[in-house]
């Protein structure tokens, strides 16, 4: 049950966000026992952001799970995001945050995991 939410405040082009959002599905399988197959995602852009009083290029990822995940996964997923986004879209490591939330309550379909 992972959810990605992507934003930014810069604009990402129709194909960019469709190659963003498979490779999001991809990089989700590095979190043991999750995978696309489950994977919802939210991509938002041209955003009023600001980071340091600055509105250069940023990026804010949240990340929420059902479950739990291992440092070890986590540290492995990060790496391999920020990589990712800095590469795509031009951003800078340093202006770039990934936050995880986990729930061991999560609804679909009508009823609770």
């Amino acid at each position: 049950m992972p959810y990605i939410d992507l934003n930014t405040n810069i604009e990402i082009n129709d194909d960019l966000v469709e190659e963003i959002k498979s490779k999001f599905g991809e990089l989700i399988e590095i979190l043991p026992g999750k995978s696309e197959d489950w994977l919802m995602v939210k991509i938002s852009q041209n955003n009023k952001m600001f980071f340091k009083g600055s509105d250069d290029p940023l990026i804010m990822v949240e990340v929420k799970i059902y479950g739990s995940a291992s440092k070890n996964s986590l540290d492995k997923f990060t790496s391999e995001m920020m990589d990712y986004l800095s590469s795509k879209l031009k951003v800078n490591k340093n202006r770039i945050y990934i936050n995880y939330s986990f729930s061991e309550n999560w609804g679909w379909n009508g009823f609770n995991f």
